[in-house]
């Protein structure tokens, strides 16, 4: 590749706040890959086929956010079949002027709860209906469970993440936020930043946590769970290993630092922490 610049962006709306640079930027240092570079583009549903079209072939790959993983979907050339059992690609490889989607998610998901020690939960509950709860959904049944309470404000926007439930054979007991009372050994968040805030009252005592937010950290959820003696894991992991998974898909290397990852994400956080 020598000469040849190797582009790779987190798109998304809002994007201005994504850790991705960091953490892959991060990767491309520790491995050596100079000649790669990281950024990210704010770009919405509308802007989504324009923007895919304007790459040329030194685009790599692209990381997606909310709210592009459902709407990339049908601008892909193949899909894995996670992606397409999840209903969300979080993911592009740009290779041989095609598009490949897939799912880095669920990946992130199972790692993070894995490295925290939650390996078996008896039981879970998933708080929240987008695409990252249908991540969530879809990481279950490698935890060994195949039913869940689902907790949406409303019902009749969940269907995505119902849908990706039956592909995945996982049962979804589907409660309302205003009434829950949770009963699960692991509890996943997939709610933005500060909309759990008034849940954490009654979630104080669950035995283990996921929180998809990584700033600011922790949250008031993520502070009672833990105060209650729970094992508490941040978005900041989740992250990391979907981030991990994404450079190896990209770059093609096997051997991504993911340690050094991981302490430019925490700087990072810390340094915007410290400028607030």
């Amino acid at each position: 590749m020598s000469g040849r610049t190797r582009r790779a962006a987190v798109l998304g709306s809002p994007v201005a706040h994504s850790l991705s640079p960091v953490l892959h930027r991060a990767a491309y240092a520790a491995l050596g890959l100079t000649d790669w570079r990281y950024d990210r583009y704010e770009v919405d549903e509308g802007g989504l086929a324009a923007f895919l079209d304007g790459l040329d072939a030194d685009w790599a790959g692209l990381s997606l956010t909310m709210p592009l993983k459902k709407a990339v979907l049908p601008l892909l050339d193949t899909v894995s079949p996670l992606a397409a059992r999840v209903g969300g690609a979080n993911t592009v490889v740009l290779r041989d002027g095609a598009r490949h989607g897939d799912n880095t998610d669920v990946y992130g998901i199972v790692a993070a709860l894995r490295e925290a020690g939650v390996r078996t939960p008896a039981s879970a509950a998933i708080i929240g209906g987008g695409a990252t709860a249908a991540s969530a959904v879809a990481a279950l049944p490698e935890l060994g469970l195949d039913k869940a309470d689902l907790v949406v404000r409303d019902p009749a926007r969940a269907g995505d993440v119902r849908e990706a439930a039956r592909r995945f054979g996982v049962g979804l007991a589907v409660r309302t936020l205003d009434r829950y009372v949770p009963d699960a050994d692991l509890v996943i968040c997939t709610l933005p930043s500060g909309a759990a805030d008034p849940l954490a009252p009654r979630l104080a005592g669950v035995p283990a946590l996921l929180d998809v937010v990584y700033a600011p950290w922790p949250t008031v959820l993520g502070r009672r769970v833990a105060e209650g003696g729970g094992v508490v894991v941040g978005g900041l992991a989740m992250l990391l290993h979907q981030a991990v998974r994404q450079v190896e898909l990209m770059t093609g290397r096997a051997d991504v630092p993911v340690e050094a990852m991981r302490a430019a994400g925490e700087a990072e956080l810390a340094r915007r922490a410290e400028s607030h």
